[in-house]
This record gives C-alpha cells, sequence and structure tokens, in this order.
C-alpha cells in the first residue's frame, strides 16, 4: 500500500467542493487516514514549494497557497500516487481528461482545485512537512 499527499487548495475549500473531492476519493478506493484543514502562511507555502523557486509561477502560486484555508490529506491504497494524479488530472484543467477533479471544477490553471504528490519520493516530503506519526492512522 502506498501513501500520497492531497491537498485541496483555497479555491476548492472557498466554493465548498471538499466533500466532492472527498468523495472521489474513497469512490476510487483511497483511504483518508490523515486529514486537517490549515491556513498556510506565505513562508509555509514557500517552504512546502520550494522545489518550484525559481519557477516563474512561485510567487504567484504560493500568494494564492496563502490566500485562504486549505485541506491537506494523506490517501492510501494500491498505486495511491498514480490513482490520485489520475482523478485530479491534468495541470492545466483545459487539457485534463474528462470527468477528473480539475477538468470539473478548475477554473484557472493554478485555480485548479487540488494539488497531489507527483512521485514516492515528494510524498514522503509532503506528508512530513504537514504530519507528525501520531496524526496519521495506521
Amino acid at each position: 500500500m502506498e501513501r500520497t499527499l492531497s491537498i485541496i487548495k483555497p479555491d476548492g475549500v472557498a466554493r465548498g467542493l471538499i466533500g466532492e473531492v472527498i468523495k472521489r476519493f474513497e469512490d476510487n478506493n483511497l483511504k483518508i487516514v490523515a486529514m486537517k484543514m490549515i491556513y498556510m502562511t506565505k513562508a509555509q507555502a514557500q517552504g512546502f514549494y520550494a522545489v518550484h523557486k525559481e519557477r516563474p509561477f512561485f510567487d504567484s502560486l504560493t500568494d494564492f497557497m496563502s490566500s485562504g484555508p486549505v485541506v491537506v490529506l494523506i490517501l492510501k491504497g494500491e498505486n495511491a500516487i498514480a490513482k490520485n494524479r489520475e482523478l485530479m488530472g491534468a495541470t492545466n484543467y483545459k487539457e485534463a481528461a474528462e470527468g477528473t477533479i480539475r477538468r470539473d471544477f478548475a477554473t484557472e490553471i493554478e485555480k485548479n482545485i487540488v494539488h497531489g504528490s507527483d512521485s514516492p519520493g515528494s510524498a514522503d516530503f509532503e506528508i512530513g512537512y504537514f504530519f507528525n506519526s501520531f496524526e496519521i492512522i495506521c
């Protein structure tokens, strides 16, 4: 069983899509083993997205991610990383497959409702960024 991190971004929270996103995870055999709502500071968002520090979208991304509450979740299941990424759809919602979270709900490339780890290494870092071992259900 694999674990991955998912974030319901400020636009998803503000638009009342938390339940819909969680339902899609659970309907696809991804079990939630940790979850909390947080409000990241700009510095916390910068730390989380540090891998993108040199990218031109870094400032706007970290501004957006610190603009409102987010829901961070750890999902567990068989091939959880790939399954979550399939459910999310392409980063550019206009290129995302029909029926994916981003295709159905995103309004802009940055305001694309969800974030998901892209590899086992990033999942380990991202899970550790938001959760300690006592917060994760085994």
